[in-house]
């Protein structure tokens, strides 16, 4: 019995559909494929191709928009660029250090280009004050002169 079994047909099926739903499983499989997975993988290539970008941008990189271009031409040239990209983003920018004393500059932000105004203010306010005292102080010493001769 057992000999017979294993000799006898099987019968195998290389979907688990049959028929009409097969034709239909496969026409939806098809557009997936040729629609949906491109566009996926180009945005997941665009994607990581921002990703030293983003890396400048939070590390506050001095060179931040160079990297952003350079990112840019690697997408032009199929990501041949990127890993330049990539180590340019994590280097320390150590000639700009010693140009300009810091290796970190603030990027375009609205709430920045609002604040100096603030502080040009209370520095101006300062430098008054200051200058009153030594107007002051000035004239103090000119009394005492004249009292003095």
């Amino acid at each position: 019995m057992l000999l017979g079994m294993g000799l006898g047909p099987v019968h195998a099926h290389a979907s688990i559909f049959q028929g009409e739903t097969l034709d239909t499983v496969a026409n939806v499989l098809s557009w997936v494929v040729l629609v949906i997975v491109p566009i996926v993988g180009i945005a997941a290539f665009w994607l990581v191709h921002i990703l030293p970008e983003k890396v400048a941008e939070k590390k506050k990189h001095p060179q931040a928009k160079a990297i952003q271009c350079l990112c840019l031409l690697s997408l032009a040239f199929g990501g041949l660029l990127w890993p330049l990209a990539w180590l340019w983003a994590y280097s320390k920018p150590v000639l700009y250090k010693m140009a300009y004393g810091t290796d970190k500059v603030e990027h375009g932000h609205d709430d920045a280009s609002a604040s100096p105004a603030k502080d040009d203010a209370e520095e101006l306010k300062q430098l008054r004050k200051r200058l009153a005292e030594l107007e002051s102080k000035q004239a103090d010493r000119s009394a005492t002169a004249k009292g003095k001769a």
